[in-house]
Order: structure tokens, then C-alpha cells, then sequence
């Protein structure tokens, strides 16, 4: 029932007025209303950033560095930070809500979107997520909990029907949530949980989350995931987004008068909308905004961004201290993610940030003798021109010309598109009447390049040097939802071009809604050919650095990936520079696990995430140690593929069962339900080196353990102590139950308590229905990391 300051404005409204007031307005945006005080909600996107109302092309914004990497540093203080920088984002351009953080869990490593996730642990996740939620919700901009629930992995993602057993849903997937109850938004997801949609669920939504916790908070479909009018509404479901279309309008009031919904279930949705306006100060008196904030481009955000993604870069492997560099060494870079690094991952998580600076320059702000070279390709699918290949024949800024016009040819619109591309429908204000656009960009380059265009339409390409045009279809190939929007078709040709060249392709429009844009880029080269240059410049340079990694077409929203391995010959590029350097370091620039044949030939590896846009400035402080890549894995890596306890994100009948049940990740590992991994879950070395002693128990309903870290290496290091359970009972998965970190300089020590968490100390008990606790006598493992356990207690 509506609360009581909240009630008379609900009762002041009719029925359709309710309704519409419970689907979005606009994309990201909910409708005003003027007689109860209501103004306009903003909501924005927020996984690394806060992109504002517009998919693409919308204004320039701070790029953050991914979840996983944020989550290394094991640390809610910096969630919390991360928060509130999101919250000044988010005031910046007068942003409500931020659609973060996702707390979904690593089940499978081939999960496209685990790169928005934190972790495979419900614990660690619960507590980062907690932490951000207030830091973010601090300066009241509300955060949302996304997806609930069971959201693991993309494959049919609109479809697949999680099937997952109640223990393993109350214990794994459910406790991130619980965890970081005070969020004032929920998102459902789009797939189905045991058979019910993800937005329809009693169960879950109402049973649990309202009931059982007592929520008071706004649940929100995720975009278009509501299929339903009355099943939605009874199932707790209380905000349909986008807008203004959807299943609701008038079949909901339909289902109210028909007796198929009662009216007090449309007043308690609305009650929590209101709510959230009124937490949000869009209620009543309009909240004011800062005036004056940091830019994206600010020193300020700068050294912020910096040190989040230095910290959370982590030391897989350092034989001989070869890590950190000297900076008088003679270094050669080499790798296409050394000049393109990697910043973000794909779909909604993608934001517009001011520049993005690569491991080249950052390294060659701070060394003196350093070589680039540019390694193998490692896309299959081109991306728009980027780095100023092609600029606007209008103004000579890097980017394109977009010229609109409708069916008899008149010109509606222009636009200038920094990013190449742009977006037709939802979030857009393309004239609806637009039926043709032409995009055209001038070719910065000399020489032999590739040229194409990507998204729906029938398209002409031409080139002002070449002698004829070019003519063809592209379709959406029907293999996903919204792939007109994050993996549209594509095109590429080669011509041999002269710098100033117009590039112009015109594009009869055949969908509603797509991405359209120009790709341009210098031809490739022969893989043996590039390995070949690579080897001569490792040979002659003290240290090899090669960076490695993924790009969005693996880690992306509505894509899952198939394979750990490195896309491309980047393992052979890694094999033959090892033979031939001194010494050898490899980065690896991606957010989740990858399989390294060659880690046994190699002195040195860096796990570097997605690091946003100071990435190359974090990964050249983190190797030369002015700031200490302290991170731990939140993942387990697996030796090799299907070497997890959970792989398959296939469907099988349209259904994919969580046969692992609460045995995910390190879980399986340690129980032998998977082969021993290449990495566990918190390993990370830092530059310092540990002892431990003295290390106790504290009993308790949640019982302490307490010990003596020592710094016995030669650099300042932040350690991680981490506390694990493996409980007496045999069909109870070892579980981490706390951790604490702190920082000691070399020859000191310091006394740590790790408290444990006592919602990790009671197991759900699917025959009676509730809660029960875990026998007593099990052991604590007190470790660095599964893989190096200092001390047991019982």
C-alpha cells in the first residue's frame, strides 16, 4: 500500500493516469506530472561511466575502468569512491538514476558481459556493490541493482530459461542483492527463471524481494524485456522501460477493469515511483545542481581514473622481481592493444570519453628508449574510423558528416559525428520523415586502405578516386535481439586512396532503428611479417613488453564468447617474442579470463582489465611501480577451455541448467568438480612479499581470525588477507566468509582481523523452506589466494 505522505498523491490520479506514469516516457527518460509536482526522470546507462540520454553520439563523459578491474582491488572504499565520482557525473548532466552496478556472477567465463560484473564470489560482489550504492546514493542519485536474477551469460538472452534450484538462488545468486538492499532500483532481466520471465516474477520479485526483505525500492523491467500486461504487474514488476510504446498503456488498464490486476497493485507501483522521485528530488520542490564539477578532461579525473586502474591491475606471474621496469631500461612494445588499447567493452556499457590514452603513450611519457611496434589483427569485424582516418569535410574535426533527407529528397537534417557513427531511432531525434542518409568523411592517409560501412539499409559507397561506386544490402541476420543496434552487419572493401580523398556513402534506411556508420582503416598486414619485425625489436631491447587482449567483439552485451584463447595469432606473437627477448612481460588487456599457452616461457605477467580512459597511463605506472599494482583475480582462470566447473551458455531446448548448483568458480575447483586452474580467485602478487604468524581464531556466531602480516620484500605493498570456510559437511562448497587488506612497508608488520560474514555461515534449506546454519567444525584457510594457503584453523 502507498505509504502515507505519498497516498494522496496517488488517489489524486485516475487510472490511465497511474499507468502512464509507469513506462517510460522517452528512452531514458519518465513523464512528468505536472498536478502531483512530478517532473522528469533522467536515467542513464552506467556500468564504466555515465553516458547520459543518448546510446551514441551523446556528449563526452568519463570513461571508468570495468568492474572486474575496479573489484581487484578488493577494497569497498574504492566502490565507494567509484560512486560518488559516478554521482558527479551523473549531477553533470542532471541524471536521477544510474543503471548500476551489475552483480550478476562469473558462473561461466564465457559469459560476454562478465566484464560489467565484479566477480564470481557473492560475497565480494555484495560488499563492492553495497559500497557503491552508497557512495553513489550519498549525493542523491539513485542506484540500480541489475539484472535480477540469474543473468548470466547472453546466448538467446530474451529467451533462455535459467534453471537454477532454490538453495543455489538463495545462496549464490540472490545474496548480491540482499547484500546491497538499499539500492533504491532493481532491474529484472530479460530471461526467464525456472520457466517464469524474469519481469513476471512472484516469486522472486514479490515473495523475496518485497516480502521477505522488505524492498521499498522501484523495480524496473530491463529495456524491452517486459512481455506481458497483467503477469507482469501481479509478478512485482512496477516500471516498464523504454517508452512511450510497450505491453501496459491500455491493456493494463484493460486487465485493472477487467479484475485481472487489482487497482491496489497499480497504487503500490506507483507509490514506489514516487518514492524514488521523491528520494531523487524529483518530487515537489526541483532539486538544484551543482554548478561547477569536474570535466572529463580534468587533471582531476585524470589522476582519479589513473590510480582506480593501477590499483586494480594484478601480478599473475614476476620470476626474478623482472617487474617492476627500471625506467633507464631499453623497452620494446609491441602488440595492436600496446597502440589500440582497449578501454571498454561493448553495448550499453559504452560511453564517449574525451580521449583514450594507449600503453604507447603512456609508456613513452616515462622511458626514454622505447620501441612500438604494432602487432597481429585481432578483430574479425572492423570498427568505426577512429584516431582522425577520416574528418568532416565541413570542419576537418576527426569524424563524419551525416546529411539527412526525407522521401522527396529534401534535406533535413546535418550533423557532425565524432565517433563515425550514429544512432536512428529510440534514443535519437532523427526526423521520423528521414528515409535516405548520406555519411561522408575526407581520408586522412595515402595508400592502400580498407573502407566500409555498417548497419541495416541498402547502401551506395564511393570514393572520389575510385572509378566506380559501390552497391549493396546489408541485413540484420536475426541471431539476436537488437542486433541492428549493437552488432549491426557490416562492409568493408580495399581501395588505394590520396590523402584529402571524400569517402561518401548514402544509405536508403530500411529499419526504425540501427546503428550507422563509416569504417575506415589502413590495409593489414601479413601476420609473418609483423611477428618478424616484433622479433628483431625484442631481440634488440632489454625487456620485451607484449600486450595482448580481447576487444568488444568478445566481451559485449548480446554476445557471449566460445573460446578462452586469444582471438587472432596473438599467441604465436607472444611465443616468438619470448624466444628472442632478454627478458619478457606480457599485459593482457582484457576484463576476463584468457588461456596463456606460453606462461611458462614468459618472466612477467600483468592482468590490466578494460582500464578506461587513462588505461595507458595505469598500465605504465603499474609497470614501473609508481603505483602498485595491488589487485587480486575476483575470477578464477581456468588452465584451458571447459576446464570449469560451469562452461556451457547454450540453451539446450531453450532451457540452460545450472547443473554446477553453488559449486561456481574456485567453489568447483576446490571441491575437484574441475581441474586444478591456471590462477585462483584473489591471487595477485603486488610488488611486496609475506610471511604470516600468529595466526588465531576468535569464535562467535560469526567467529574472527586474527594474524601477523609481514613485508619482507623491498617495496611498499598492500596485502589482502583473505579468509575462507570449508564447511564439515560434504555437500557444502568452501566459501570466502571475509578479508581485510592493508598496507606495510618492506621490514614492517602489521596485526589484521578479518571478520567473517555470517550470511556466508547459514545454508538454505530446501525441504523446510528456510534458513538453517552450518555445522560447526569446519576450518578457516587464511591465504593469499586459494592457490597459496598460509595458515589453517579449526
Amino acid at each position: 500500500m502507498p505509504t502515507d505522505d505519498i497516498a494522496p498523491f496517488v488517489k489524486s490520479l485516475d487510472l490511465p493516469a497511474k499507468v502512464r506514469l509507469l513506462t517510460g516516457a522517452t528512452a531514458f527518460t519518465l513523464a512528468p506530472e505536472e498536478s502531483i509536482g512530478l517532473g522528469e526522470l533522467r536515467f542513464s546507462d552506467g556500468p564504466t561511466g555515465v553516458r547520459g540520454l543518448k546510446f551514441s553520439g551523446g556528449r563526452v563523459v568519463s570513461l571508468f575502468p570495468n568492474a572486474t578491474l575496479l573489484a581487484s582491488a578488493w577494497d569497498e572504499d574504492t566502490a565507494y569512491e567509484v560512486g560518488r565520482l559516478l554521482a558527479e557525473e551523473a549531477m553533470a548532466q542532471q541524471i536521477h538514476v544510474v543503471l548500476g552496478p551489475t552483480i550478476n556472477l562469473h558462473r561461466s567465463p564465457l559469459g560476454g558481459r562478465l566484464f560489467e560484473a565484479y566477480s564470481e564470489d557473492p560475497l565480494l560482489t555484495g560488499r563492492l556493490a553495497a559500497a557503491y550504492v552508497r557512495g553513489l546514493q550519498e549525493s542523491g542519485i539513485a542506484a540500480c541493482l541489475k539484472h535480477l536474477v540469474a543473468n548470466e551469460s547472453e546466448t538467446d538472452r530474451n529467451t533462455v530459461d535459467s534453471v537454477v534450484d532454490e538453495k543455489t538462488l538463495r545462496e549464490l545468486y540472490l545474496l548480491p542483492f540482499e547484500m546491497a538492499l538499499d539500492a533504491w532500483t532493481m532491474m529484472a532481466a530479460y530471461n526467464d527463471v525456472n520457466g517464469v520471465a524474469a519481469t513476471e516474477q512472484h516469486h522472486v520479485i514479490n515473495e523475496i524481494v518485497k516480502d521477505t526483505w522488505g524492498y521499498r525500492g522501484l523495480v524496473m523491467s530491463d529495456w524491452f524485456a517486459t512481455k506481458t500486461a497483467a503477469p507482469a504487474a501481479n509478478g512485482g514488476l512496477d516500471l516498464v522501460m523504454p517508452g512511450p510504446a510497450g505491453p501496459w498503456g491500455d491493456a493494463l488498464v484493460a486487465a485493472v477493469q477487467s479484475g485481472e490486476v487489482d487497482e491496489a497493485v497499480i497504487d503500490d507501483h506507483l507509490d514506489r515511483l514516487l518514492l524514488l522521485a521523491k528520494r531523487v528530488g524529483a518530487l515537489g520542490a526541483e532539486r538544484s545542481w551543482p554548478s561547477s564539477l569536474p570535466a572529463p578532461d580534468s587533471g582531476v579525473r585524470r589522476d582519479q581514473l589513473t590510480r582506480l586502474a593501477a590499483t586494480g591491475i594484478t601480478v599473475l606471474k614476476n620470476d626474478a622481481d623482472v617487474l617492476p621496469l627500471s625506467p633507464t631500461s631499453s623497452v620494446a612494445l609491441i602488440g595492436r592493444h600496446a597502440v589500440e588499447t582497449i578501454d571498454m567493452g561493448g553495448g550499453s556499457a559504452q560511453v564517449n570519453p574525451p580521449y583514450q590514452v594507449s600503453v604507447a603513450t603512456g609508456l613513452g611519457e616515462l622511458l626514454g628508449d622505447l620501441t612500438v611496434v604494432d602487432g597481429v589483427e585481432v578483430r574479425t569485424r572492423p570498427v568505426p574510423a577512429r584516431d582522425g582516418f577520416l574528418t568532416d569535410p565541413a570542419t576537418g574535426d576527426p569524424g563524419i558528416r551525416v546529411v539527412l533527407y526525407d522521401a522527396a529528397g529534401q534535406e533535413l537534417e546535418q550533423r557532425f559525428c565524432a565517433q563515425a557513427r550514429t544512432m536512428v531511432g529510440m534514443d535519437d531525434d532523427f526526423p521520423e520523415s528521414a528515409t535516405t542518409a548520406v555519411l561522408s568523411g575526407n581520408i586522412a592517409v595515402s595508400g592502400e586502405v580498407e573502407l566500409g560501412v555498417l548497419g541495416v539499409g541498402d547502401w551506395k559507397v564511393a570514393v572520389a578516386s575510385a572509378s566506380a561506386a559501390l552497391s549493396y544490402s546489408l541485413e540484420a541476420s536475426g541471431s539476436g535481439f537488437g542486433e541492428e543496434v549493437l552488432t549491426p552487419p557490416l562492409r568493408t572493401d580495399r581501395f588505394t586512396v590520396a590523402a584529402g580523398d571524400l569517402f561518401t556513402a548514402t544509405v536508403t534506411l530500411t529499419t526504425p532503428m540501427g546503428l550507422f556508420g563509416l569504417i575506415g582503416r589502413a590495409a593489414s598486414r601479413e601476420t609473418v611479417d609483423v611477428i618478424d619485425e616484433a622479433v628483431r625489436a625484442a631481440a634488440g631491447a632489454d625487456v620485451a613488453v607484449v600486450v595482448v587482449g580481447l576487444t568488444e567483439e568478445q566481451e559485449t552485451e548480446s554476445v557471449d564468447k566460445s573460446t578462452l584463447h586469444l582471438p587472432g595469432a596473438q599467441d604465436a606473437l607472444v611465443e616468438a617474442v619470448a624466444g628472442a627477448a632478454r627478458r619478457t612481460i606480457v599485459v593482457v588487456n582484457a576484463a576476463t579470463p584468457v588461456i596463456m599457452p606460453w606462461l611458462s616461457r614468459v618472466d612477467a605477467v600483468l592482468w590490466a582489465g578494460l582500464p578506461g580512459q587513462e588505461g595507458g597511463h595505469a598500465i605504465a605506472a603499474a609497470l614501473l611501480g609508481t603505483i602498485e599494482p595491488a589487485g587480486r583475480l575476483v575470477t578464477t582462470f581456468p588452465a584451458a577451455d571447459a576446464a570449469t566447473p560451469a562452461w556451457s551458455v547454450t540453451p539446450v531446448d531453450g532451457k540452460l541448467p545450472y547443473t554446477e548448483g553453488t559449486f561456481i568458480g574456485y567453489r568447483g575447483h576446490f571441491a575437484g568438480r574441475a581441474a586444478e586452474p591456471a590462477f585462483w580467485l584473489g591471487h595477485g602478487l603486488g610488488y611486496g612479499k609475506w610471511e604470516y604468524t600468529d595466526v588465531r581464531l576468535i569464535t562467535g556466531d560469526a567467529p574472527a581470525v586474527t594474524a601477523t602480516v609481514t613485508n619482507v620484500g623491498a617495496h611498499p605493498s598492500r596485502e589482502i588477507v583473505q579468509v575462507y570456510l570449508r564447511p564439515v559437511e560434504p555437500d557444502e562448497p568452501i566459501r570466502l566468509v571475509g578479508w581485510t587488506a592493508v598496507n606495510v612497508a618492506p621490514g614492517e608488520s602489521a596485526r589484521v582481523v578479518v571478520q567473517t560474514d555470517s550470511r556466508l555461515w547459514r545454508r538454505w534449506d530446501t525441504n523446510s523452506g528456510s534458513w538453517s546454519r552450518l555445522a560447526d567444525g569446519g576450518e578457516f584457510l587464511v591465504a593469499r589466494g586459494l592457490g597459496d594457503i598460509r595458515a589453517t584453523v579449526s
